[in-house]
């Protein structure tokens, strides 16, 4: 089939999953841009690392107007534990696709949609962010605001702002994980990430969670494409984490890659029925 008419295809079901820690003044905004999309994902998932009662509070307050399913994993906060609470909210997914952000994340109301329009089996998807600065942060929470544009005040990487879904299907799949990948924005089959056995959660802390478990996905055949032009999102400004044990992460990442590891010991199996 030529490649313009695979995208007339019907969209897969999916699943939106957003791991979240103790931030629901940026939670509030990406629940809001959900409920903008011009495509509403099937579900979604927040996955909490052990947040407190403002942001279970603040959950079911959307649940009552959200227009669609709006369902909150939790486990208690040991630490930053974000491969197994993403392992457990990706567990209870009902839907055989998975769009992956974060919960400092505001979405373009495209972003579902753009997801969906790309997806291809044997193939996962990434995008870029567009950054909202720092100084803009009080103004943002104050308005709500969820739409931005080229011109648009307290931004950065205004590039990457622009959307031009012709010109995305330029950029052809690959076999090489990208240093541009970001778990902010992401994409895959469930079914795939099931093969690798998900995320890695004898990573420590904060960091390579996700590019690990994509070169998991490379090392058992899953192509990846990049999203340009297209699933456009934009990144609420925070302080970088603790990165004190990232080399540790790193070392078990080199292994992934160096000997083509396809399955990791202790993962997303522990929570399927």
């Amino acid at each position: 089939m030529h490649d313009k008419y695979k995208y007339m295809q019907p969209f897969p079901k999916c699943s939106l999953v957003a791991p979240t820690y103790n931030w629901p003044e940026a939670l509030e905004l990406l629940l809001l841009s959900i409920k903008n999309q011009s495509h509403f994902p099937d579900e979604v998932i927040i996955a909490d690392d052990g947040s407190k009662k403002e942001t279970s509070d603040l959950i079911e307050k959307f649940k009552q107007t959200f227009p669609i399913p709006l369902h909150h994993v939790w486990h208690e906060d040991n630490k930053n534990r974000k491969p197994a609470i993403m392992n457990k909210a990706i567990a209870k997914s009902k839907y055989d696709y998975i769009i992956e952000i974060d919960g400092d994340i505001i979405m373009h109301k495209d972003f579902v949609k753009d997801h969906l329009a790309m997806a291809k089996k044997n193939t996962f998807l990434y995008g870029s962010r567009v950054n909202i600065q720092k100084h803009y942060l009080k103004e943002l929470f104050i308005n709500k605001k969820i739409t931005f544009n080229f011109l648009s005040r307290g931004i950065k990487k205004r590039g990457r702002t622009i959307r031009i879904p012709l010109l995305s299907n330029l950029y052809k799949e690959e076999d090489t994980r990208s240093s541009k990948l970001r778990g902010c924005n992401m994409s895959f089959w469930k079914e795939d990430f099931i093969k690798v056995n998900g995320f890695n959660e004898n990573l420590v802390g904060w960091g390579i969670d996700d590019s690990e478990m994509i070169q998991r996905l490379l090392n058992i055949g899953v192509k990846g494409r990049r999203l340009k032009y297209r699933g456009l999102v934009y990144h609420i400004f925070h302080k970088e984490q603790d990165k004190s044990h990232i080399n540790i992460n790193e070392i078990i990442e080199n292994e992934t890659t160096m000997n083509k590891v396809t399955f990791i010991e202790k993962g997303i199996n522990q929570y399927l029925k």
